[in-house]
């Protein structure tokens, strides 16, 4: 497999099931990750209909830096959290974005997500 093929699990910290999340989002290999960086990533993930969960988040960023996730502690840990805040936040003022997952089938049907019109 070539650096460029890498799955998204390659990365420290990320498994299995991070390949089929990121996967979602658009996002299926390590570099692709890398070059997103991990705010935009995770913006990515929440659109894309995952849930928000701080710990993911920050064993992502500590992975791509090549850290085990558990190296998050003290300020750095603070910093981090508000920067989830604010992708998490700003996930959830876009209305823009299109339903995720049974949301999405059921506006289809015309009995999703309530409109304001």
């Amino acid at each position: 497999m070539t650096k460029q093929s890498a799955p998204v699990s390659s990365i420290r910290n990320l498994g299995p099931a991070s390949d089929e999340a990121f996967a979602r989002a658009g996002i299926t290999t390590a570099d692709q990750l890398h070059a997103l960086g991990p705010d935009k990533a995770y913006a990515k993930l929440l659109a894309a209909g995952s849930r928000p969960h701080f710990i993911g988040y920050y064993a992502m960023v500590m992975g791509l830096q090549g850290r085990p996730w558990n190296d998050c502690k003290g300020d750095e840990k603070k910093a981090l959290r508000v920067r989830f805040d604010a992708i998490k936040a700003g996930a959830a003022s876009d209305t823009t974005a299109a339903p995720a997952g049974i949301e999405r089938i059921l506006d289809q049907i015309g009995v999703g997500t309530k409109r304001q019109t």
